[in-house]
């Protein structure tokens, strides 16, 4: 259906890279490869739907209507699949959702343009055998084609991939990131940390630490449920309607880990603003706590990517503060 023109994240309109895309694209000179990376996945797509629809639609032309870059005949999109949420290299050019299908279809001619799209989604859950098919499409790309590699994990690609693309890194472009009960769940993490780092000296205060530890996370569950409950239903209304249902799960479970590292990250953010009070009033033992904490807090995410519930994650890093922030002096 008709959509007006995505625009560039407004945290990233008049940045050095957008006014260099910009440019290249005015000039019919950008490059047929590019690797667009940074923090924030929701940031990448919309720097790609900003790229393509430039690209599918010049300033030079004035189109009767405008499709979104989803929805377009000449983007063409490429989404890890199923629960473990990879892509394929696919057994034929037929095989739906794999990256044999994807290069048949940007190989054809453009029909609504000059232009073809190609977009790899998460580009890092390809495996090594779907990679080297993907390579070669790099090394020899289509006529009048420009392919957008979008990952948070740009090192979990193969080098030949990377020096092959043009590589574009952004920042996030939301300040900030505050779902229903957050606020108030950082508050409460902040009183757990003054109460541990005040001193346990008798089991009551022990078993008090302990059990908030247990209702922090209890209630991370419920805010994170809600959260990715909300943005799902928001999102998957916008998404094409031709998409095929393990597309749609993929889709799904990579906004519940974007989500969930969402809020790992305010975790981090709360910790450091804690340590900071403590550092600023001359106590160096919350700067070795906090470096402690971090460490910790990034095993846990770690971990996040072998399937660790997240909640489960949540708890090891609590129960880990809490021998950390206690005997912190």
């Amino acid at each position: 259906m008709p959509a007006a023109a995505p625009t560039w994240p407004v945290s990233l309109q008049g940045t050095p890279a957008v006014a260099v895309i910009e440019r290249a694209i005015d000039r019919k000179r950008l490059s047929h490869s590019l690797l667009i990376t940074g923090d924030e996945y929701e940031t990448l797509v919309a720097v790609a739907h900003a790229i393509a629809d430039r690209l599918l639609y010049p300033a030079e032309t004035a189109p009767p209507t405008r499709f979104h870059p989803d929805e377009h005949p000449d983007t063409f999109a490429l989404r890890p699949a199923g629960k473990m949420r990879q892509i394929k290299a696919g057994k034929s050019a037929d095989d739906p959702g794999t990256m044999r299908e994807f290069i048949r279809k940007i190989a054809v001619s453009a029909s609504a343009g000059d232009h073809k799209v190609g977009i790899v989604h998460e580009a890092d859950r390809m495996n090594t055998a779907t990679a080297n098919i993907f390579l070669k499409t790099l090394e020899e790309p289509p006529a009048n084609t420009t392919l957008l590699v979008l990952t948070t994990r740009p090192y979990a690609l193969l080098p030949t991939i990377r020096s092959r693309c043009l590589n574009f890194r952004f920042p996030s472009a939301e300040v900030g990131f505050l779902p229903d009960g957050w606020r108030a769940w950082l508050d409460d993490y902040n009183q757990w940390l003054t109460q541990l780092s005040s001193g346990i000296t008798d089991r009551s205060g022990v078993a008090d630490a302990i059990f908030g530890a247990y209702g922090l996370t209890a209630r991370f569950g419920v805010i994170l449920e809600a959260a990715v409950s909300e943005a799902w239903k928001e999102q998957k209304g916008q998404l094409p309607s031709d998409l095929e249902d393990d597309e749609k799960v993929a889709i799904e479970t990579g906004l519940a880990n974007g989500l969930r590292l969402k809020l790992f990250a305010g975790i981090e953010h709360a910790t450091r603003d804690f340590a900071l009070s403590g550092i600023s009033s001359g106590d160096e033992s919350y700067r070795r706590a906090f470096t402690t904490a971090v460490e910790k807090l990034e095993s846990s995410v770690g971990l996040l990517r072998v399937n660790l519930n997240a909640q489960a994650a949540l708890e090891s890093f609590l129960l880990a503060s809490l021998r950390i922030w206690a005997a912190r002096k």
